[in-house]
């Protein structure tokens, strides 16, 4: 279901939600556009927390009886802590997606019921308001940004509402060997596009605040002259026609603040991209859905691709400085997360449309790359520790800081439950092995599984029930999935274990790199994986080495967890080949919906590389 089909229903639907008066959005009856109960809101919340509470409690029990067989000591104890840290994470995942796949495939119209926002607008609604594109850039190939730009800017001429947008270029380069690019390249799309859309071109001196603190000199300077923007990263893609559409939601919800599109991965080059992004690709439409379902007016913003009202943002969302110094202090770096709690806190909704509208993004095309950016986030994330005392956040906004924090924390967790299994094989008592519930263990071990995995399950039946054939059919669709599910099974161990490794290594000062990202293909050198990667290799193997010492029939149970550390580094190099990725294009192997559909920007990009 589409936007365009809530489109035909809107009419209709559109007196029922008129029906929710203004007088109900002043006694708080009503979220603040007006278009959904709070109290229908709050339900779907209390069953949502019932769900994910029952399921923690159910298999925190479980473990419990599994360890207490001869006796329940503090080891045990810390055992099942460990596993309380990190089982929200997978609790949620496991019920955002359940129940995304349920209102995507079993509910008539289910977008507005998920989003109802959308009724407001008409696809005849000519765009009002003044709109500012923001693509934001640092040490960034100046001809590649601009061809992204350029290929949005002519999608939007097509849909004859481009008087209306101006575009923004807002570089934070600090290589002087980039500026002269960036420059040239603004003045050529001056000479090529002199007409009503304007482009302007700033460079910072100093970059204060990273791309945060980018956006926010943009509003203290140029705000006040528009309505709405759109940050893009230097990466990204959107379509006109789904611009068109995000801002005439806007325009029709006064009171709603930042609409986040649901982006998705281009087709790419890279194998390590293609099926690290479908894999995100067929789960991510059930997972937001089931996300925004109970999320409703508190809802996620990624930073980018996305339309924000300008005055309530320069107003309510300025970052504040965190105390001490970097890792932790300083400046925010992952600043999306807090900026929608800000805005929701100052009475306005943020709200995500979960569907796919025509927003794109690329993906970083080694695990190099990958895990580079993931030790960013984690940094970024942690540091909201620093925020957990804010005044006047909203319940669902705080619960979304302390999943964002435990995202990080509860990846720790699970790297110190191996270790603290490992010890607790090492100083069992003899004979304590024979009393050991084998099959109870496989059992909570097998649920433990099904649940990490089940956001992608979820995706490969919601792919199966929307139509096979946008992957290719259901033979590719079957074959990437099981690809996926191997990636998964080596990728997610590499990243707890880095996670772990930053926290560790920011204890004693180790910062985080702010500096352009690598967007094209390579293969990973040798050397650089193994300079990168040693460490787990070495942390995978001293455990499985440990465990194999002392008792060699209980290192199967650590073999899904440490293979994918002990394999890294050559991992990291063949997933990297230019040539296995040019294989993988050339027989669509991973491959994205647009390459069997492919619209006409995304063929654009490809064509200027």
């Amino acid at each position: 279901m589409s936007i365009e089909s809530t489109s035909a229903e809107a009419k209709t639907a559109v007196g029922a939600t008129q029906d929710v008066t203004a007088a109900g959005v002043l006694t708080g009856e009503t979220t603040p556009t007006g278009t959904q109960s709070v109290r229908a809101v709050w339900r779907r919340r209390m069953i949502f927390a019932a769900l994910v509470t029952g399921l923690i409690v159910g298999m925190a029990a479980w473990l419990v009886h599994i360890l207490a067989h001869d006796g329940f000591g503090l080891l045990d104890a810390a055992l099942v802590a460990c596993f309380l840290i990190y089982a929200p994470w997978i609790a949620v995942g496991f019920w955002n997606s359940a129940i995304g796949f349920f209102f995507m495939n079993l509910v008539k119209n289910p977008v507005p019921k998920i989003s109802p926002v959308v009724l407001k607008a008409h696809d005849t609604d000519p765009v009002f308001v003044k709109v500012a594109i923001l693509m934001t850039i640092r040490n960034e190939d100046p001809a590649r940004a601009f061809a992204r730009l350029r290929v949005i800017k002519k999608s939007l001429d097509k849909t004859g509402q481009a008087d209306k947008f101006d575009f923004f270029v807002l570089s934070d380069s600090n290589k002087p060997e980039v500026f002269p690019l960036e420059e040239a390249a603004a003045e050529t799309w001056r000479k090529e596009f002199p007409g009503l859309s304007q482009l302007f071109y700033r460079r910072r001196e100093i970059n204060e605040g990273y791309k945060a603190g980018n956006v926010r000199d943009f509003c203290e300077r140029w705000g006040n002259n528009y309505e709405l923007m759109i940050p893009l990263d230097a990466d990204s893609i959107m379509t006109g026609e789904t611009i068109v559409k995000m801002v005439r939601i806007h325009q029709a919800n006064p009171r709603l603040g930042i609409l986040q599109s649901l982006i998705v991965g281009m087709p790419s080059k890279s194998f390590f991209a293609r099926v690290y992004q479908f894999g995100m690709r067929h789960g991510l439409r059930a997972y937001i859905s089931g996300y925004a379902w109970w999320h409703a007016d508190c809802g996620p913003f990624w930073g980018h691709n996305t339309t924000i009202r300008i005055q309530p943002f320069k107003d309510y969302c300025k970052l504040p400085l965190l105390p001490g110094k970097p890792p932790f202090g300083g400046h925010i770096l992952s600043h999306d997360h807090i900026e929608s709690m800000m805005m929701r806190r100052a009475g306005y909704e943020v709200r995500v449309i979960p569907e796919e509208v025509g927003s794109f993004e690329e993906t970083p095309p080694t695990l190099l790359d990958f895990e580079a950016r993931d030790v960013r986030w984690a940094n970024g994330n942690l540091q909201y520790v620093k925020l957990l005392n804010m005044p006047g956040l909203l319940p669902v906004s705080y619960m979304q800081l302390l999943l964002a924090i435990q995202m990080f924390i509860g990846q720790g967790a699970v790297v110190l439950f191996a270790v603290l299994a490992a010890l607790a094989i090492a100083l069992a008592p003899t004979g304590s092995a024979l009393t050991f519930p084998v099959w109870s263990a496989l059992g909570f071990y097998a649920l433990f599984i099904f649940l990490f995995i089940a956001p992608r399950i979820f995706g490969i039946f919601d792919a199966l029930w929307r139509s096979a054939a946008r992957y290719g059919g259901v033979v590719r669709l079957f074959l990437a999935g099981a690809m996926d599910m191997v990636f998964t099974f080596i990728h997610a161990p590499l990243q707890m274990f880095a996670a772990s490794y930053f926290m560790v290594a920011a204890l004693f000062g180790r910062k985080t790199r702010w500096d352009g990202q690598q967007r094209d293909g390579y293969r990973v050198p040798w050397r650089a994986a193994a300079k990168t990667f040693m460490p787990h290799t070495v942390f995978g193997l001293a455990i499985l080495l440990f465990v194999l010492f002392f008792s060699p029939l209980s290192a199967i149970w650590f073999v899904p967890f440490v293979f994918g550390l002990i394999a890294v580094i050559p991992f990291a190099v063949y997933t990297s080949d230019t040539r296995l990725g040019e294989w993988a294009e050339k027989n669509r192997f991973c491959p994205m919906p647009e390459e069997y559909d492919m619209p006409e920007e995304i063929r654009a990009v490809q064509a200027v590389g």
